[in-house]
């Protein structure tokens, strides 16, 4: 019976992790921490009515009311050093000694524009890099008790701007809709999201850092690229519903063990073998 913690997990992608973990029986998956900054203390482990404030995606709220006894809503800011102290301590005292066996690292942001007009940088390195950071080492210490040791860092929404005749062009290096990778920017050139690559470029090494640091320990820590989703922030033209995407992200989430440790994988969805984005069930490049 696995525990997971997933971070912005009200919305989007994150929102559909936890829906489809909750589906799934009791003997496989024990406990669901729903982790984001929209919710308040009163949602927390420490309330009994599990209420969820106004701010909270209603989609998410009627999802903790159908499992209230399997997903713990949790107050989480990954910007917020001491917030995420406390939101380890809440999911401590759940665990009642047990320890965490997964923790998915989705919460993110995106932005848009040029070189010369990002000013963004800063915000974004503090979500989308330093957040991760803080989650796993305060959660660290519940993660070691843990059995599985999985930590899996999200590479999430990659709208595919309109530059198909380049991708066309180098169809063979596109196996995935990756704007952090060195390897596919010559591909992804004129998109225009810079902070987004510079920070889930950092976010890599990030992953690679601290897959070198556990290894001997016995863990997996790896990235996953879901693909763009259609979500609020992938819009709808995007390639994927959100279920298939998740659904083929929980494929890799739940079959890779130590030997996925330091690896970037891009999910596997039927008809999509070739083209522009590519979901093969290979690795990505970094």
């Amino acid at each position: 019976m696995t525990t997971y913690l997933i971070t912005g997990a009200t919305r989007g992608i994150g929102l559909e992790l936890t829906r489809q973990l909750a589906a799934k029986p009791a003997t496989e998956v024990r406990q669901i921490f729903a982790a984001a900054r929209s919710l308040s203390l009163s949602s927390s482990t420490t309330s009994t009515t599990n209420q969820s404030t106004p701010q909270t995606p209603s989609d998410f709220q009627a999802l903790v009311k159908e499992h209230p006894s399997r997903i713990t809503p949790v107050p989480l800011d990954v910007t917020d050093e001491a917030g995420v102290r406390r939101a380890a301590q809440l999911v401590e005292q759940a665990l009642e000694g047990r320890g965490l066996d997964v923790l998915i690292n989705n919460a993110g942001v995106t932005g848009r524009g040029s070189l010369m007009e990002m000013n963004d940088l800063t915000s974004s390195f503090k979500v989308n890099v330093n957040g991760p950071h803080l989650v796993t080492r305060e959660f660290l210490p519940l993660l070691r008790k843990g059995t599985t040791k999985k930590i899996v860092n999200m590479l999430v929404v990659y709208p595919s701007w309109p530059f198909h005749g380049r991708l066309r062009q180098e169809t063979d290096k596109s196996s995935s809709t990756t704007l952090g990778s060195f390897a596919m920017q010559s591909v992804y050139r004129e998109a225009r999201s810079q902070s987004y690559k510079i920070t889930k470029a950092a976010l890599n090494m990030l992953t690679v850092l601290y897959a070198q640091e556990l290894e001997q320990e016995g863990f997996a820590v790896f990235c996953v690229s879901p693909g763009w989703l259609q979500t609020e922030m992938g819009g709808a033209r995007a390639d994927l519903p959100v279920a298939d995407g998740v659904r083929a992200t929980l494929d890799i989430i739940l079959n890779q063990g130590k030997e996925g440790n330091g690896r970037f994988f891009n999910i596997h969805v039927p008809g999509w073998n070739s083209g522009w984005n590519r979901y093969d069930g290979g690795e990505c490049a970094w």
